[in-house]
């Protein structure tokens, strides 16, 4: 396994393997970067630069510190693993989305505090209902 900095090239390849999008591309134009952006799975989007030509010209040690941690968000033996052996990053896993049925929390939190009602039994409405209720108690008269 490699280590140590790597080299524009593997940085290209580290980011061909784990399946970043190439957002610019500064082929056949020198004074410019190679552009790529990651959606991660928790909704952040990362982005790397990587300068023009893509070569194994070495990064130094503080750029490719800042590379690792700040662009790519890995460690360095994470980087070659995928490099080398073609081992994706543990990015997470994907945030669930909430249930078609889940009511908004504000209304959840109104039909409690407001109207008084169980979370037991709020944690059992479906938004018709929730609504249907939360209209009654808002129809109420004001009680002095």
């Amino acid at each position: 396994m490699s280590s140590g900095p790597g080299s524009r090239r593997d940085h290209d390849h580290f980011c061909q393997i784990e399946g970043w999008e190439q957002i610019r591309n500064a082929r056949g134009r020198t004074g410019h970067h190679v552009t790529y952006r990651l959606r991660l799975p928790v909704g952040r989007v990362l982005r790397t630069r990587i300068s023009h030509p893509v070569n194994n010209d070495t990064y130094g040690p503080s750029l490719w510190g800042h590379i690792l941690n700040d662009q790519l968000e890995v460690t360095e033996p994470v980087f070659w693993a995928c490099v080398d052996d073609q081992k994706l990053p543990d990015r997470g896993a994907a945030v669930a989305d909430a249930p078609a049925n889940a009511l908004p929390a504000q209304l959840a939190y109104q039909l409690v505090h407001d109207a008084g009602i169980p979370e037991a039994e709020v944690a059992q409405m479906d938004l018709p209902r929730a609504i249907q209720v939360m209209s009654e108690y808002w129809s109420r008269p004001p009680t002095t």
